[in-house]
């Protein structure tokens, strides 16, 4: 398994991986902290009751919604479609990799990558609210929180994408995927949670550490039970169809 995520770390290098997270990390960013430089909003840098981190988390999630579906979805489909390139599955079985492990490695490299861009991500974010002049102090307890369970269901989300990536040789479908799960992820953030809770990119709105109370935004406590069992139920079926592929002709 490590000489595998070695192998997909060098794919990495040869497909420009880090330099494409990089970009949409700090287009992210930008997206996320746009607002924070408006008149109307600078009013409120100073005053504890309209609690300006925790709008600028919303706003944060909200951008984050939009933008992490297609952001795994391109991820797991550029890591995949090289081995639909030639006979890549064929050589890696030779080479004693089979499917399987393959995707189980991919899986892993873009964790491995990816939790430093989301950690990034969110002190660039809290760095322009600082940037701009806010001075409520800040409750780092969400925005730790958020960036955590944002991380662990974008690892869903490219386990699910890397096992579409892999059966299906079309990678336009994969990200065309990705790119309705976004619409979806944005629109379960204005629905009722319990249909959040039933929809995969729903759980973007799941995780929302923020929302909106009255006039202002606030801090909120996401349903922590809901989310585990996603995930966990996300962690068995991608084990589950990845052992399937050990037996799959390539």
């Amino acid at each position: 398994m490590i000489r595998a995520i070695r192998l997909e770390f060098r794919k990495m290098h040869r497909l420009r991986t880090v330099r494409i997270l990089t970009i949409l990390v700090v287009a992210v960013a930008a997206l996320s902290s746009a607002s924070l430089f408006s008149g109307g909003t600078k009013e409120s840098f100073e005053d504890p009751t309209a609690t300006p981190y925790a709008a600028l988390l919303l706003t944060y999630t909200f951008m984050a919604a939009m933008t992490s579906p297609i952001l795994t979805a391109v991820l797991a489909s550029r890591q995949t479609d090289i081995e639909h390139s030639g006979v890549g599955w064929t050589l890696a079985s030779t080479a004693g990799y089979s499917p399987g492990l393959l995707c189980r490695a991919k899986l892993a490299a873009l964790s491995l990558i990816l939790l430093p861009a989301l950690v990034i991500q969110s002190l660039l974010v809290i760095g322009a609210g600082m940037f701009a002049g806010i001075r409520v102090p800040l409750d780092p307890v969400p925005w730790i929180g958020y960036t955590v369970f944002l991380f662990l269901v974008d690892v869903a989300c490219l386990a699910l994408h890397i096992w579409l990536a892999s059966i299906i040789e079309n990678q336009l479908i994969s990200v065309g995927i990705g790119m309705l799960g976004a619409f979806v992820a944005v629109y379960t953030l204005l629905m009722p949670g319990v249909i959040s809770r039933i929809i995969p990119w729903g759980y973007y709105a799941v995780i929302s550490h923020a929302g909106q109370a009255s006039t202002r935004a606030t801090y909120i406590t996401p349903p922590y039970a809901w989310i585990a069992g996603f995930l966990l139920l996300v962690g068995i079926v991608f084990t589950l169809v990845t052992r399937r592929l050990e037996r799959i002709e390539r």
